[in-house]
């Protein structure tokens, strides 16, 4: 019964002992891997530190290195915006550089257009100087026509003179003739004054005819040598003035030809040098282009922060501008009234004026002298009228006047023993023919004036 009874007991412990155990190792298994898992976790907390450590330290170097390349982009960038600027000015050197080349090589080019037309005046000079030589040539051709015809003359007159000794010799042989018939006693001195006469005849003629010989060879070799001696010294001063202009020409050609060679050369160098500097300007450009793209994004956020804030003061200004257009407006309405009021003012003031002549022309004419209250009312606004007791009538008086002309009525007598006449220009009127009339019959005055430049008509009117 015990062993019956204890043997599921025991059976119970058993398991229970087998499930303790089971429970036991799940536990030291639950444990062995929750100081596993803790084991992994300090590892991995210790990787992790390690990685972060790892990572801040490669963050650190990045963000160096990044600021180290940023430094050296914006120093490069100073650099090249500096090396910009020097190429800029550089530039602006070499082109005024250029344009100096350029003026001198155009002076260069006002020199040799002076040296032609200065080599084109020496060839009209020389073509001068060859007109004279052709002239002197025509010269010489004239005088040695007008020594031809010289020659000519001469030889007439010396074939006259052989007709003349002929003649002579005829009638000398004539009168011998006759002289033989007279004289018969006389041959002998007669053949002997004959013999004399020709041998005086003929040493006669044979010196004039060397004297004549002589002259005419004397002439042509002067004039012969005058011409040689003429020819000879234009011909010198000709080919030295030649040669004086071809050595001008040739040195100032030369030297243009090397001032434009030097020119050429300096040009040819000064555009190697702009080519090059235009290969470095495309180059930094490139690499500015780099940089404006991302300077362009913030470009957009100032403009657009500068429409916003241009937009607040164009709404400020158009706030001010309907202000000042009201009070604009204000003013003006004030000064249309201020306009007003003094328009009416000198309207009152003018028609005072006029009640006020009205009265002292009605009192010069009834003489009266008005009182001092009086005068001190006629100065005030309104006119005050007295009653039947007063001093002064209530009358009125109206005038109206026509002029055409310079000379107007300044002030009538209200007896009508004077007008007073004034001249608004200043042109002298003549008075021989000026002349007034009146008509008391009338009821009221009226006054003509006629002259030779104008005609006046003034009407005084008195109502009672």
């Amino acid at each position: 019964m015990a062993s019956a009874t204890s043997t599921p007991t025991r059976l119970s412990r058993l398991q229970e002992k087998d499930a303790l155990r089971s429970l036991n190792d799940r536990l030291a298994n639950y444990i062995q891997r929750v100081q596993e898992l803790e084991s992994e976790r300090a590892a991995l907390l210790v990787r992790l530190e390690q990685n972060e450590e790892s990572k801040s330290r490669e963050m650190s170097h990045v963000r160096r290195m990044y600021e180290e390349e940023l430094a050296d982009v914006r120093s490069s960038l100073d650099g090249v915006a500096t090396e910009r600027a020097r190429l800029q000015i550089e530039c602006g050197g070499l082109t005024e550089e250029n344009k100096k080349l350029h003026s001198r090589q155009q002076k260069s080019e006002a020199d040799l257009t002076s040296a032609v037309s200065q080599w084109r005046r020496a060839e009209a000079a020389l073509t001068s100087r060859d007109a004279e030589v052709s002239k002197l040539r025509s010269d010489k051709q004239r005088l040695e026509e007008q020594t031809s015809d010289l020659q000519d003359q001469l030889r007439n007159v010396e074939g006259e003179l052989a007709n003349t000794k002929n003649l002579l010799s005829d009638e000398m042989v004539q009168r011998i003739d006759a002289q033989n018939q007279l004289q018969t006693a006389k041959e002998q001195l007669a053949f002997e004054k004959n013999l004399s006469e020709q041998v005086r005849t003929s040493r006669s003629e044979s010196r004039l005819l060397e004297v004549e010989t002589a002259r005419r060879t004397e002439f042509e070799s002067k004039l012969a040598d005058a011409m040689t001696q003429l020819r000879h010294d234009h011909e010198a001063q000709l080919l030295q003035y030649r040669e004086e202009l071809d050595k001008t020409f040739t040195s100032k050609l030369q030297n243009a030809q090397q001032t434009v060679k030097d020119k050429t050369n300096s040009i040819s160098a000064t555009k190697d040098e702009l080519e090059n500097a235009k290969l470095r300007l495309e180059t930094l450009s490139s690499q500015l282009q780099s940089y404006h793209n991302e300077v362009s994004v913030r470009v957009q956020e100032l403009e657009r922060t500068l429409d916003r804030e241009r937009q607040v003061w164009q709404e400020r200004l158009s706030a001010k501008e309907q202000e000042m257009l009201g009070l604009r407006s204000q003013m003006f309405s004030q000064l249309e009234d201020y306009e007003k009021l003094l328009d009416t003012k000198l309207a009152l003031d003018m028609e005072i004026n006029a009640y006020r002549k009205m009265l002292e022309v009605e009192e010069q004419r009834l003489q009266l002298s008005p009182s001092p209250s009086q005068r001190t009312c006629l100065r005030g606004r309104k006119r005050k009228h007295e009653g039947p007791t007063g001093s002064s009538p209530a009358s009125k008086m109206s005038s109206c006047s026509s002029e055409s002309g310079s000379v107007s009525v300044s002030e009538v007598d209200a007896k009508g023993r004077f007008i007073r006449l004034k001249n608004n220009s200043s042109i002298e009127v003549s008075e021989r023919r000026t002349r007034i009339q009146t008509d008391p019959d009338l009821d009221f005055e009226e006054f003509m004036v006629h002259s030779e430049m104008q005609q006046f008509r003034r009407q005084v009117k008195t109502l009672e």
